[in-house]
């Protein structure tokens, strides 16, 4: 299967020095971002009055210092959950430097019809998570009433979300956006399977830091074989 072949290339390139640079800035930024909430959270305790008044009980002196040490303690609990996904969201930032890396190290006559700027890229990255999440919560309701099928629907929807940024990503390097949206539909099964092929290990700790760069070099490798074959 062709697909098979494009995640083994992708996978083959992971130790690549670009793909460890993107890994590494996305930790890095995630780890500079909870140690900021953690600081944060400490920080507004301090606005707390000492004591404050309750209706049928009076004043009550707040353990300010408590709270303070409960309020960090709190957000460093939840890194635990939050450090995954938010490294994730990080990794959308650096996905270009990931095509470019597949594409010198395999196709390296092919050269970039056009590359976005820092502004366009987090704009577009912003915007995508942000649609992925309002999907998600909007299709709540429906994985509710799915029972045992949810999971199924929750990566079908992911997977063509996912396969629609990530295919598009790399296609727009090299096409204008009405021919890469052409490319896309004709083999939109195709880029659907790989978006969901992608979407299921998300859903599992440490490899949807991964994934995310895995994808897009998959990616990569289907969008130069669907375009070739496309043109033959």
């Amino acid at each position: 299967m062709a697909l098979i072949g494009d995640f083994t290339k992708a996978l083959a390139q992971l130790l690549d020095r670009r793909f460890l640079l993107v890994l590494a800035q996305a930790l890095g930024l995630t780890v500079a971002l909870l140690m900021s909430l953690a600081a944060g959270a400490g920080w507004l305790i301090g606005f707390l009055p000492e004591t404050v008044a309750l209706p049928l009980i009076g004043e009550v002196t707040l353990p300010l210092s408590g709270l303070g040490v409960f309020a960090v303690g709190a957000v460093l609990a939840a890194s635990t959950f939050l450090m995954i996904p938010v490294a994730a969201a990080f990794v959308g930032l650096f996905l270009e430097t990931v095509a470019e890396a597949v594409e010198r190290r395999h196709y390296p006559g092919i050269v970039a019809r056009t590359q976005r700027g820092w502004r366009e890229t987090i704009g577009e990255t912003l915007l995508f998570a942000l649609a992925l999440m309002a999907i998600n919560i909007a299709a709540l309701a429906v994985y509710l009433l799915a029972g045992p099928l949810a999971p199924l629907l929750f990566y079908a929807l992911n997977g063509y979300l996912l396969g629609r940024e990530y295919f598009m990503t790399v296609a727009a390097r090299h096409l204008p956006m009405a021919e890469a949206r052409r490319l896309r539909r004709r083999f939109r099964w195709r880029v659907w399977l790989a978006g969901t092929v992608m979407a299921v290990p998300l859903t599992v700790p440490v490899l949807n830091l991964v994934i995310p760069v895995l994808g897009v070099a998959t990616f990569t490798h289907q969008f130069h074989r669907l375009r070739a074959r496309a043109a033959a």
